[in-house]
């Protein structure tokens, strides 16, 4: 076996130790009996494949203790569809590796069927209340992103005082989060089949309202106007950043055209609402 074949075989085996790992850890640390049974499942699954690998080497690397827990803390946060899409989309990146391993190792070839096949199935089968609601998290996200950031710049310019700025923020946000909510229980409530439109209007409501506190803090931390809006557009961009990435993750979607296209929608409003409050300012000469 050459070094470079070894090396490959012990990042396989890292990796299969640290899904079993983790997934174990969740089982038992779910509440949903299905969920649990899905979750030993996958387990199981990466046992035999870790056990498969150890068999090709002479000693045993040791797996990352803090691997595993910060695995165990992203599925805490962001739940158990994400971190299993997240760490199987980690094993397809080394599918390559697997191929160059599987003329020498026929178990290779068998472990990689299994992953593309079984696993997959598994993870489909993961029931997570959240992700039923994650239109209505992205509907409030989207909303209050474009919203919220497009009217920030025009009262930047037309009002040119931090305090005014956050109270009329403050107030827009409020009225756009009610506003938000109470139209997507509606919507919910008319759609056929709808199910839970009270939950559905509460995920948009604190995904919306939770957008407004992060865009509105950079004015109350600062005092310069412009300062507090290249801020709270830095803040939007983030936001946008790991929105796009979890809702990529999850649904197994394009993360760059996500992003792009959710920053130029946000960004251009912001600018355009930007330029409409600098030529009201100037053509009703209101100097605040």
């Amino acid at each position: 076996m050459t070094p470079e074949m070894k090396q490959y075989i012990r990042q396989f085996y890292l990796d299969e130790a640290l899904d079993a790992a983790v997934y174990t850890v969740l089982a038992k640390k779910t509440k949903s009996e299905h969920n649990r049974g899905v979750l030993e499942a996958i387990a199981r699954d990466e046992q035999s494949h870790k056990a498969q690998w150890a068999s090709l080497l002479d000693a045993l690397p040791r797996l990352s203790v803090f691997r595993v827990w910060f695995f165990i803390f992203l599925a805490k946060i962001f739940g158990l569809t994400f971190i299993i899409n997240l760490m199987e989309s980690g094993e397809t990146k080394a599918i390559e590796k697997y191929k160059a391993v599987s003329e020498q190792f026929p178990i290779a070839r068998k472990i990689l069927e299994d992953e593309s096949r079984h696993e997959a199935e598994l993870a489909a089968m993961i029931e997570e209340d959240g992700l039923s609601y994650i239109s209505s998290m992205v509907l409030g996200l989207n909303d209050a992103l474009v919203e919220l950031t497009g009217a920030l710049a025009g009262f930047t310019l037309a009002l040119n005082d931090n305090k005014m700025i956050g109270l009329a923020g403050f107030i827009t946000g409020v009225a756009a989060t009610l506003s938000m909510a109470a139209s997507e229980y509606l919507s919910k409530k008319t759609d056929e089949g709808g199910k839970h439109p009270l939950k559905a209007a509460t995920y948009t409501g604190l995904a919306y309202m939770f957008t407004v506190a992060l865009l509105l803090a950079p004015y109350c931390i600062f005092s310069a106007p412009l300062v507090s809006l290249v801020f709270c557009l830095l803040t939007a961009a983030l936001i946008i950043l790991g929105f796009t990435y979890f809702v990529s993750v999850v649904r197994k979607s394009s993360f760059l055209r996500g992003f792009r296209e959710m920053l130029a929608i946000s960004f251009s409003v912001a600018l355009i609402s930007f330029l409409i409050g600098w030529g009201a300012r100037a053509w009703l000469q209101i100097d605040v």
